[in-house]
């Protein structure tokens, strides 16, 4: 009786490491996919406050809270069933998907370059909140539109890097990576965009320490929504470009990406103890030079072409 009991407790033990080591085989999986997803990831924090800006302090947080609900319903309903049902049944299709994906960040991180030089705009970088209150359903919605196509490159991203898993340990290492990259977007998200109230609440304490922390804080913000801006650009140029230079590679054309890793490896070589640091510095600007250029022909085939045959006079009739 005894000996049944213990060869019972022993069966139980063994299951609990089990279900510890898989615990921990999918936490690690899960920060494995989640890092090679850090740079879309960074572009959707960077992206997001702009939605939040112009409302009335006590609709901020409202907002931000219904943008990260239907990120959430993206990648859980949508997004990670879709991505199942291909990395089952068609895994062939997931590198032409990242590098659809991977073009549009292209082209969204050059579209806004151009703007900047050209002068021109067109007229989503404003926040809809500035125009009332009326228009917050409209801006929600464009948010959560435009989180749809970086979450779902996160999610193909995540995917990719799992792929070798079992079915349902992919399901679950991405149901993990959707609701942590969710959390953590949005938190970083809410925090950013309560930054003035936060300083201003700071300043008007009667702790000196307190008020230039305060004044320091309300005056960052403008310069800490522009800064996000320009890494939310560099961002997606980077990410997209990283994603075609390695789709490119899979798919068996080698050459480009050959020239950025032999230099990434001459870099690593010739740099010593920094060389790590330096090499992945190395391949990431080529990545996004790479970006930029895919990005610009894009721009010009959707924007300056057609305006300039829309610019060109037509040919007089003949009589």
């Amino acid at each position: 009786m005894s000996g049944g009991l213990v060869a019972l407790l022993d069966d139980i033990a063994a299951l609990a490491k089990l279900a510890a080591a898989s615990l921990d085989d999918v936490g690690a999986a899960a920060g494995r996919a989640s890092a090679k997803a850090a740079g879309v990831v960074i572009d959707d924090t960077a992206v997001t406050p702009r939605y939040a800006t112009g409302f009335s302090p006590d609709r901020e947080l409202p907002i931000i809270k219904r943008i990260a609900q239907g990120s959430l319903r993206n990648k859980l309903l949508f997004i990670l069933p879709a991505a199942m049902l291909l990395s089952q049944f068609l895994p062939g299709a997931l590198t032409p998907l990242l590098m659809m994906g991977g073009t549009y960040l292209c082209y969204e991180g050059a579209e806004k370059i151009w703007e900047k030089i050209s002068g021109h705009s067109s007229g989503h970088e404003t926040p809809a909140g500035i125009q009332g209150t009326p228009q917050e359903e409209e801006m929600v919605n464009g948010a959560i539109r435009t989180d749809f196509i970086l979450s779902a490159e996160i999610m193909v991203i995540a995917l990719n890097e799992v792929a070798n898993e079992p079915f349902l340990s992919r399901a679950i290492i991405l149901v993990v990576v959707a609701i942590g990259i969710t959390i953590g977007v949005y938190g970083v998200v809410a925090l950013i965009v309560k930054m003035d109230d936060i300083g201003l609440h700071l300043a008007g304490r009667s702790n000196r320490v307190a008020q230039v922390v305060g004044n320091g804080l309300v005056k960052a913000m403008p310069k800490l929504l522009s800064a996000l801006a320009t890494i939310g650009t560099v961002a997606m140029l980077w990410v997209g470009g990283h994603i075609l230079l390695v789709g490119f590679d899979t798919l068996g054309w080698h050459t480009i990406y050959g020239w950025v890793h032999h230099l990434e490896e001459a870099v690593v070589h010739a740099t010593g103890p920094l060389g790590g640091a330096l090499g992945w510095l190395t391949n990431t600007a080529l990545s996004a030079v790479f970006g930029l250029i895919v990005g610009m022909l894009v721009v010009g085939v959707m924007h300056v072409l057609p305006r300039r045959a829309d610019a060109e006079p037509a040919a007089p009739a003949e009589h």
